[in-house]
């Protein structure tokens, strides 16, 4: 595409202000620091551009020193999904385990924390909670990332978390609207379909959003989703009916919009990313997420570029772009003058909700261990929100409490019987994560439960198969703080 926008002028400003983008680095590339001077409003961090806090905060206050109102953005659940933490394992045990625990209060203290962290590093906007119900356990990328599967649960936990990150300072983004959580399919890889009717999405999908809504979210993360009953042609991202009719009109929402990743395959395999945002924008949203994997100036300069040539043609109502820019500006206005985030540290509290969170199964009956033991991984596909790159399970975690443990990370049909030989002799402790999503997974269960009755079982994902195991310990959740209770309660910590 020729670039068609030069200078500043107003047009220009508002296509770079509704941008969301993502970079590589962990300092500001020049491209980014020249774009904020040229109207870019917002940026979105992720894993890559994390090594420390200290790191975090240089990069942040090199990001405001181009433009003092930047709105820095982040994909930070805590739990399975952690950006501040992404190659340790979270501090935070997410969603689900704090759903388990069913303590409002505990919710908030939580994501209270998490944000004053998040603040404390110059990050003012979270894209969280995800206030999905979870009613399909066979979905793949919400799982542990929901409260749970039962609609008034997960809504108040869902104002609770709004509640608490936001007393910190920082903007909850609550997603992914009209919500995920019936879905069999990724949208990182192709476009889900919800066929449910439209009284179920009202008391079930809408529920957590208008919890959400009433607790004051200042922003809202749409979902690459078709919902025939909402609108039969267009994903939600794309959907007049959905982000004007009903989030803007029926529920009177008048915060910020935002897109989920617009690289997404459920957008980029259908629409494009260049005509995906355009329309994106004309449904109603008001910022366009892009960057986890384009993370370029080009991709900002053909996202500019197509969003002018949109308004230029009467594609798109300038007045709408200058709407959703205008709601963007005062978003940034609201994090640097808004609620100044004085909450008292508390770093224990991630732990003490990991803890809370555990349901075990056969303790009465069990003996911590004394003697290190072998940890058999069994390793599914991590989906893209996850990623491959933060680690998971309880072996590093006993490692500390017994020293000498050893482990090995185990997949497919063999995966029962390799791990018993690489056992040997030693005590087994097998990790496993959604087994009941996992055919393979239950097979080397079986296969290790019957040549060792007295395997140690801990399920890190979400809880549907039946407990199995002399003792069996349900984390819900793979954070970092989820597996250190898991090894407390094994070692007798």
């Amino acid at each position: 595409m020729t670039t068609i926008a030069r200078g500043t002028d107003t047009l220009t400003r508002d296509a770079l202000t509704v941008l969301q983008p993502g970079f590589t680095g962990t300092t500001a590339p020049d491209w980014l620091l020249r774009r904020l001077g040229e109207g870019l409003a917002s940026v979105g961090l992720f894993g890559r551009n994390i090594v420390s806090p200290e790191q975090l905060s240089a990069l942040t206050a090199q990001l405001r020193a181009e433009r003092p109102d930047v709105l820095v953005a982040i994909d930070e659940e805590g739990g399975d999904v952690t950006r501040l933490e992404a190659r340790t394992g979270s501090s935070f045990p997410g969603n689900h385990a704090l759903g388990a625990v069913d303590d409002v209060d505990l919710t908030q203290a939580v994501a209270r924390e998490l944000g004053r962290r998040l603040a404390a590093c110059g990050v003012h906007l979270n894209w969280a909670p995800s206030a999905d119900v979870n009613s399909n356990p066979d979905n793949p990328v919400i799982g542990v990332r929901s409260f749970g599967a039962d609609t008034g649960l997960v809504a108040r936990h869902t104002a609770a978390y709004v509640t608490g990150l936001q007393s910190a300072g920082v903007a909850a983004c609550t997603k992914h609207f009209p919500g995920h959580g019936d879905t069999a399919v990724d949208s990182h890889h192709a476009l889900p379909r919800i066929d449910v009717a439209a009284d179920v999405l009202q008391a079930r999908e809408l529920a957590p959003f208008r919890a959400a809504l009433a607790a004051g979210t200042r922003a809202v993360m749409s979902a690459h989703i078709l919902v025939p009953a909402l609108d039969p042609d267009r994903p939600a991202t794309l959907s007049r009916p959905v982000l004007t009719d009903l989030l803007r009109g029926e529920l009177g929402y008048q915060g910020l919009i935002v897109t989920d990743g617009m690289e997404m395959r459920a957008v980029s395999g259908t629409y494009g990313i260049e005509h995906g945002s355009v329309l994106a924008v004309a449904a109603g949203a008001d910022a366009i997420c892009v960057g986890g994997g384009l993370a370029d100036d080009e991709t900002v300069r053909r996202l500019r570029d197509a969003l002018v040539t949109a308004v230029r043609s009467g594609e798109l109502p300038e007045e709408r772009l200058a709407d959703a820019a205008r709601r963007v500006r005062e978003l940034a206005a609201w994090t640097v003058n808004g609620t100044t985030g004085d909450t008292a540290p508390d770093p224990g509290v991630g732990l003490r909700a990991a803890r809370r969170a555990l349901t075990v199964t056969g303790e009465e009956s069990f003996t911590p261990l004394t003697e290190a033991p072998y940890v058999a991984a069994f390793t599914p596909v991590a989906n893209i929100a996850v990623g491959d790159e933060t680690p998971w399970g309880v072996a590093a975690e006993l490692s500390r409490l017994l020293p000498g443990t050893l482990t090995g990370s185990f997949t497919g049909d063999a995966a029962g019987t390799d791990a018993l030989a690489a056992a040997g002799e030693r005590r087994l402790v097998a990790v496993v994560r959604d087994e009941h999503r996992h055919p393979w997974m239950a097979k080397a269960l079986t296969t290790l439960l019957t040549a060792r009755p007295d395997t140690v079982v801990v399920e890190m994902g979400v809880p549907q198969s039946p407990p199995r195991g002399h003792l069996h310990l349900a984390t819900h959740g793979a954070a970092r703080v989820c597996g250190r209770a898991a090894a407390e309660v094994i070692a007798g910590a």
